[in-house]
């Protein structure tokens, strides 16, 4: 993990395990950010924030208030339409801000599906890095999903409801 101590490293391997000594639902997207050039892994309030530069890419962590689960949070711009029909199809797991800021809610037992957080995470970190070639590069990948991809993937997300 690049821009870490030997210290942070071990901590960070400690702390992604749940309360059975599993492997947690944020570990596989920690380990992408990380991965990523001259990332550098911090901590904001509660959240685990991943930088490169100045800019922060991904905050994940524990949702706030004790509830269970996990949220991560994305910098989009190309994709911010696909995450508005799927925080429409489900507003329990997914919300968009004003800002460009996007919130994932997931679970150990329901994870944020491989699709999603890795185009997501490749977008955020190209629009955080800066560079005006990464920023198309992060567009261009963006629009690899489209339209219909995203309503499929929204229709999966979606809970059903029990009847009545």
């Amino acid at each position: 993990m690049k821009g870490m101590t030997v210290a942070a490293k071990k901590t960070t391997k400690n702390t992604m395990k749940t309360a059975t000594g599993r492997r947690d639902a944020t570990m596989p997207l920690c380990e992408a950010a990380a991965a990523l050039p001259d990332v550098v892994e911090g901590a904001s309030c509660t959240q685990r924030s991943f930088k490169v530069g100045k800019n922060a890419f991904l905050y994940i962590g524990p949702q706030a208030g004790g509830k269970p689960g996990y949220k991560a949070m994305f910098k989009l711009d190309a994709s911010k339409e696909q995450a508005a029909d799927l925080a429409k199809a489900d507003p329990d797991a997914f919300g968009v801000g004003s800002t460009s800021w996007v919130t994932a809610k997931f679970t150990d037992d329901k994870p944020l599906a491989k699709a999603i957080w890795n185009k997501w995470l490749r977008e955020s970190y190209a629009l955080s890095a800066g560079s005006p070639a990464k920023k198309k590069a992060a567009k261009k990948m963006a629009k690899k999903v489209t339209k219909k991809t995203a309503k499929k993937m929204a229709k999966k997300t979606v809970k059903k409801k029990p009847a009545t």
